[in-house]
């Protein structure tokens, strides 16, 4: 059975209710046109229940657990190749280097994610210029790994790690962008 709320106030709320939603709809909005890629940044942020209440530096902090997310996953996906390849009984040289360069690239990523964690971490204590350092080197963390297969010929860049190296880096531009509309006090 349900149950019905009958109150005087009962329009009152509901608008208010709305009116909060659309402002915080139009914080992302507003946030979101600074940045270079719009719909990442408003997919992202509209999928997390709390932007709803976020102020930007809020919004700012689910970003970066977008890219703690994000490098997390590069990380688990390259471990899990080092480990396929290490399985694979061919002791090849292109074998022996493909499981190297996967580990130095798994490596990488979890550098990456621990500059984003610092990255939290200084945006909680207001310091803007150290999380842009932090966002800027999680964002150059997967070029690194890049590098590293255009050094051995031999090597192809796998096009998920690719896709998965964009990502990241589209990530931390959408962060950086959204810090600088911080209103400094």
């Amino acid at each position: 059975m349900a149950t019905h709320f009958h109150s005087p106030l009962r329009p009152l709320i509901l608008i208010t209710l709305v009116c909060l939603v659309n402002a915080d709809q139009d914080l992302i909005e507003t946030t979101c046109k600074t940045t270079k890629h719009h719909d990442l940044c408003v997919m992202s942020l509209q999928s997390d229940p709390t932007s709803v209440r976020a102020d930007v530096k809020g919004l700012a902090t689910i970003m970066i657990n977008v890219g703690i997310a994000n490098a997390t996953a590069t990380y688990t996906y390259l471990s899990s190749q080092v480990l396929v390849i290490s399985a694979n009984k061919a002791s090849s040289g292109n074998v022996t280097l493909m499981r190297n360069v996967f580990k130095l690239c798994a490596d990488k990523y979890s550098s990456a994610n621990m500059s984003l964690w610092f990255a939290v971490q200084d945006l909680s204590m207001d310091n803007y210029d150290y999380a842009n350092v932090q966002i800027s080197a999680a964002a150059d963390y997967p070029n690194v790994c890049h590098n590293a297969f255009k050094r051995y010929p031999g090597l192809t860049y796998p096009t998920e790690l690719a896709r998965r190296e964009n990502g990241l880096e589209s990530i931390c531009n959408v962060v950086l962008a959204i810090i600088d509309r911080i209103p400094i006090n």
